[in-house]
């Protein structure tokens, strides 16, 4: 099930945080509390399903940073983040239609099954907390991962090699697609095309390696930038704000 990390949230990652690897292969199962000085949530290439004062809500992948309005400190969420890719066989819906986008579930699934699960989850919660209401979410999503389990293959074999920074063309070759094929593909998947995509990911390793204490200019080779000048551009037109702020505590 993976291991537990208690945080108040990585550079980017809202405080009161608290994440452990889901038995669904490549995503993840948080929680966490509002906080007063909550930081905005960075570009990461993925969709959450949360749970949340009795609402169901789908969290679409986002090109900037998103920084919740309204929110009260001390609201409980339970979230399951999917894998880039893997929200949309989830959700029923192209990924390009959530992106930058908070939805609630029931537009996009029938209203009653979406209050039939919406009590399941209240009974899990009263009984077992966040843990049973997260159970709870991943079996839900499991099921409807499963009826997609083919063409989830290919699209993760997309994301994995965008990850790694290869060209386009070259990944559309090696999943038997033109690239104007691979662009739809990636904007029903991912919500972005392959190349902005690419940017995204390249960023969250950068962030993964800089909170390591790893030099600038070794995390712009290693993440895959020109240069460290190329770096510093991508962080702040993508996450709004420079990397030294990113990192900062508090």
């Amino acid at each position: 099930m993976g291991e537990e990390r208690d945080t108040e949230g990585p550079p980017g990652v809202p405080g009161g945080y608290r994440e452990r690897a889901s038995r669904l292969a490549g995503a993840a199962l948080w929680t966490r509390t509002a906080l007063p000085s909550d930081r905005p949530v960075l570009p990461d290439g993925c969709t959450d399903l949360i749970w949340s004062e009795g609402r169901l809500l789908v969290a679409g992948q986002d090109t900037g940073p998103h920084l919740p309005e309204g929110v009260v400190p001390g609201t409980r969420y339970v979230g399951l983040r999917f894998a880039p890719g893997q929200g949309p066989a989830v959700f029923g819906v192209p990924a390009r239609e959530l992106r930058d986008r908070r939805v609630p579930l029931a537009d996009l699934w029938p209203a009653g099954r979406v209050r039939a699960l919406s009590g399941r989850l209240a009974a899990a919660g009263e009984r077992g907390g966040g843990g049973g209401v997260g159970r709870l979410l991943e079996e839900t999503a499991g099921a409807r991962l499963q009826d997609a389990a083919a063409a989830g293959d290919r699209i993760a074999a997309v994301a994995a090699a965008l990850a790694r920074g290869r060209p386009v063309a070259e990944v559309a070759r090696s999943v038997a697609l033109s690239e104007r094929q691979l662009h739809r593909l990636s904007l029903d998947a991912f919500g972005y095309g392959p190349k902005t995509l690419t940017r995204v990911l390249r960023l969250v390793r950068a962030l993964d390696l800089a909170r390591s204490g790893m030099p600038g200019a070794q995390v712009a080779a290693l993440a895959g930038y020109a240069d460290q000048a190329h770096l510093a551009r991508e962080v702040k037109s993508l996450a709004g704000a420079p990397m030294g702020a990113l990192l900062a505590p508090g």
